[in-house]
């Protein structure tokens, strides 16, 4: 157990939570020129999880989904059956302070019930989930022509709104509460849900300046659009879809990503004031630090924008864990849900997890043993898109266009070749189905699966 053994003071936990950051943009993943440094040294500093997925959404609002699960430690269908209901239950903070601990949490919420019911003090809540965006921010930029819209821009609102980029505000909260618990006996619970690097995405010209746009790449897998788009239920018309234009060009990718990469940057920074404020508080050597993000997201991958999709780019999140007794610079591939972290919590909290929880507890693989996952169920609405993960190959499925792709991630990472395409794979294929629909009905699926792959 991780400092939790032999009457020993429980750790404190700061969770934070990141929005729309796909496990890419880590600098020190290394597949993105993206500089985060304080979150490069808490992978130093921690164990990281390689593999780490949110299980997908039954609505474009992506994190709804995910941190209801979060919440309620409950896989996707059941957690959607129980949205409107989460009164009748406890949820993770309530938990946590059974347990003893002091909750606080500032930032995005985008749960349905109020987080002022749930913690013990609230920062910046943004109960709206999204900074808002006009309509100057869609169907940018045209090659050729004038951007009428400037993410450094306080004028354009969005992040911008209140005075403050709200990042710096999440940050300035989390710091004030960490001041506030220096000294106190009962050990802290913080949930620090930051918007960014979700669009609008808005940072200060220093940032931008980092990025030209000239030198950013376009993704390896990009293409001007996506022939599924309307069946997967990713519609140009959709809002996360709509922010640039159709078809897709490089030039407009290669801006959507500086933005992208210039505001995860400019997060990095708040995230390294708070384990700054951390360190100095002298609470650190006795403190969980958790993060990850509720989703990734597209930028310009296989001619998508949102996350609204199966690919890794979108269901892969960074995930970091450090702390007492975490080994330090530890990658560990196997395959996790980031909806684990809410066992894990509790497990730290020394409580005992309820039989309703689904997700599992990290501190065994933590600690070098532990049953470790073979396989991940991916989904999207109640029958756009299901998807599976297993023994390194990935099935799609579209079931409105009644079409399956099958991918070998480990010789194709990037999730360009469809093997079924190339008339390959057929009895993987067929494999990989039997063990989607054995994890779909483990995670209450409401979609009735045909008796075989459509051929």
């Amino acid at each position: 157990m991780i400092l939790n053994v032999c009457g020993a003071q429980k750790p404190n936990v700061l969770f934070i939570l990141a929005d729309d950051m796909s496990y890419e943009t880590v600098g020190a993943v290394g597949m993105e020129k993206v500089e985060t440094p304080h979150l490069d040294r808490l992978y130093r500093e921690g164990t990281v999880f390689t593999h780490a997925y949110n299980s997908g959404g039954w609505h474009g609002a992506i994190c709804v989904a995910s941190r209801t699960m979060m919440m309620t430690g409950r896989h996707l269908w059941y957690a959607a059956a129980e949205e409107k209901q989460l009164k009748k239950r406890k949820l993770l903070p309530q938990l946590m302070a059974e347990a003893g601990y002091r909750t606080y949490m500032t930032g995005k919420w985008h749960v349905r019930v109020d987080a002022r019911d749930l913690f013990h003090a609230v920062g910046n809540l943004r109960r709206g989930g999204m900074p808002k965006l006009g309509p100057e921010g869609y169907g940018r930029p045209i090659e050729g022509q004038k951007d009428t819209w400037d993410p450094a821009d306080p004028k354009f609102g969005g992040f911008w709104e209140g005075g403050k980029h709200w990042s710096e505000a999440e940050a300035d909260a989390a710091i004030g509460f960490l001041k506030e618990a220096k000294g106190e006996e009962s050990p802290f619970f913080i949930y620090l849900s930051f918007n960014a690097p979700h669009d609008p995405r808005q940072s200060p010209q220093e940032y931008l300046d980092r990025y030209p746009v000239e030198e950013v790449q376009v993704p390896k897998n990009y293409r001007a659009s996506y022939p599924e788009r309307k069946e997967m239920g990713a519609p140009h018309r959709l809002r996360d879809e709509k922010l640039a234009p159709m078809p897709r060009t490089e030039y407009a990718v290669r801006v959507a990503r500086r933005e992208y990469f210039a505001i995860i940057t400019h997060l990095d920074a708040q995230i390294g004031r708070v384990l700054e404020a951390l360190e100095q508080s002298g609470m650190k050597e006795n403190t969980m630090v958790v993060f990850t993000a509720d989703h990734g997201l597209s930028v310009g991958h296989h001619g998508l924008l949102g996350k609204q999709n199966m690919y890794d780019h979108s269901l892969r999140v960074p995930y970091v864990i450090s702390g007492p007794g975490i080994g330090k610079g530890v990658k560990n591939v196997s395959p996790i849900y980031i909806q684990d972290s809410m066992p894990t919590c509790l497990e730290v909290a020394g409580l005992e997890v309820p039989q309703d929880v689904h997700y599992r507890s990290l501190i065994p693989l933590l600690q070098g043993g532990g049953k470790a996952r073979t396989r991940i169920y991916s989904a999207y609405q109640k029958e756009s898109q299901r998807a599976i993960t297993e023994g390194g190959y990935k099935l799609i499925l579209y079931p409105l266009a009644k079409k399956a792709k099958l991918f070998d991630l480990s010789k194709d990472p990037h999730e360009m070749v469809d093997l079924l395409e190339q008339g390959q794979g057929r009895q993987r294929a067929e494999k990989l189905y039997r063990s989607l629909k054995e994890e779909a009905e483990e995670h209450g699926d409401p979609f009735e699966y045909p008796g075989e792959l459509w051929r």
